[in-house]
């Protein structure tokens, strides 16, 4: 197949539902061959931070000489952006033939959108010979058609409410499904908080049972590694100490990076603490390649932030007279709303908040919008050409009586983009969230694609 014809394939997969499951992965990639048996990873969960801590340490490895894989989802504007070796992104020739070689494997058998990319994925990177490969989890972990590896490290970065039809209906069930992935010896890195709430202690127990059970050593941020923000906007990032643990760095201070937000400096740590342990395994990354990695630092859809020309709609500065000011985040459960507002009130300065906001019809919108509406002066609904898609007049009904007359409702992302440039002032933001679909389309029609 060619890649046009590889790409239609993959996309007709979306019909068949999503299958949680290890065992006809494992099958399937033994019949490719177990590529995945000549390669070492890094296996990251959790319910946000795995793109930010993921991209993160590819960055700072790739700084530091080494050839790296990294597999994301989803993506934003083509498929191809899931497949990274440092830079490079996959090439139409190359997803073509590792496409076709699964193709002609599966015959008549089924297999999910995220099984084919997954195995494509380990293909890939196996025949590129690529030093480590940084997978990110799709869905939960346990399950994950990812888990069919034995990684070096594996990292959790935090557990909150999200994807409760597959997980479970408590936060217990769901940290148990992203505790799925460790594995029986294999160190953790975790985020998921040091008990100081009940959401925090039912979490840690969770993950904390499942290690003892696995004999996998916890390194736990705010206990085992700690990051402190400091009075000149950077940040200091040191390790405890621990019996059996790796050999730690001195502590580095004055740390800086390009991604927005507070959270950011955790997802930050949490990518240096795993490369506490991948330097027992040979994978040396020193204070000065870490500090001009992390300046190089970038992962598009998550607050990220632009401005551009009023008059022709071209790239400027911030600075330029008459601009508009863009952020882009993909913020589609409860975490990712309280992250998104906390950047809003502490990284951003401006006088009005325009919200673009779309959501899947079958995300808890309805706890979220009220949340974010709020902080809104002017709210534009639309929705996606997608099936799922929520109606605009589903999204309003959502937030409180005495918000909804800051409610536009419009049919089509460019009538909603139009409206809000229409709107915003020199001094205005506008906020474009509520679904990495959205933030893909949005991205694709304000600054082009990706790739």
């Amino acid at each position: 197949m060619n890649y046009k014809e590889t790409w239609t394939f993959l996309d007709n997969l979306q019909f068949f539902k999503i299958k949680l499951g290890l065992e006809s992965m494992r099958m399937f990639l033994q019949e490719l061959g177990s590529p995945e048996e000549d390669l070492k990873f890094v296996h990251i969960a959790g319910t946000n931070g795995k793109g930010s801590v993921a991209v993160t340490l590819l960055t700072l490895l790739a700084e530091a000489g080494y050839s790296v894989g990294l597999y994301t989802s989803p993506h934003l504007s083509s498929v191809r952006e899931r497949f990274r070796i440092n830079d490079e992104f996959i090439s139409e020739e190359e997803f073509a033939e590792e496409g076709s070689r699964i193709h002609a494997i599966l015959g008549d058998r089924q297999i999910t959108y995220f099984e084919f990319t997954t195995a494509l994925a380990i293909l890939w990177f196996a025949r590129r010979k690529v030093d480590l490969v940084i997978l990110e989890v799709g869905l939960g972990g346990r399950l994950d058609a990812t888990n069919v590896i034995t990684p070096l490290v594996s990292v959790i970065t935090n557990v909150s409410m999200d994807h409760e039809l597959y997980l479970g209906n408590t936060l217990a069930e769901i940290a148990g499904e992203k505790a799925g992935i460790i594995k029986k010896g294999v160190p953790v890195v975790s985020g998921v908080g040091i008990g100081e709430t009940e959401e925090e202690r039912t979490v840690l127990s969770v993950v904390e049972r499942f290690c003892q059970e696995r004999s996998a050593p916890l390194f736990l941020h705010g206990r085992d590694f700690f990051v402190e923000p400091v009075e000149d906007n950077g940040w200091n990032y040191w390790a405890m100490k621990r019996k059996g643990c790796c050999q730690l760095r001195e502590k580095i201070t004055g740390l800086t990076t390009k991604l927005k937000g507070k959270y950011q400096m955790i997802n930050t740590g949490l990518a240096l603490a795993t490369l506490e342990f991948l330097n027992q395994f040979g994978f040396s990354v020193n204070d000065s390649q870490i500090r001009s990695g992390l300046l190089e630092v970038s992962w598009p859809g998550r607050l990220e932030s632009f401005c551009l020309s009023k008059a022709d709609g071209s790239l400027v500065d911030c600075t330029v007279e008459d601009s508009l000011h863009y952020l882009l985040d993909g913020a589609h459960n409860p975490a990712g709303i309280i992250s998104l507002q906390e950047a809003l009130e502490n990284d951003f300065q401006y006088d009005r908040l325009i919200l673009v906001w779309a959501s899947m019809s079958d995300k808890d919108f309805r706890t979220l919008l009220p949340q974010i509406g709020r902080s809104a002066q002017v709210i534009i609904f639309t929705r996606l050409e997608y099936e799922r898609s929520a109606q605009p007049e589903e999204l309003l009904d959502a937030l409180p009586e005495n918000i909804q007359d800051r409610v536009i409702c419009e049919n089509s992302l460019d009538a909603a983009l139009a409206k809000a440039a229409e709107l915003a002032g020199r001094n205005d933001l506008i906020c474009i969230a509520g679904s990495l679909y959205l933030i893909g389309e949005a991205r694709a029609r304000l600054l082009g694609k990706i790739i």
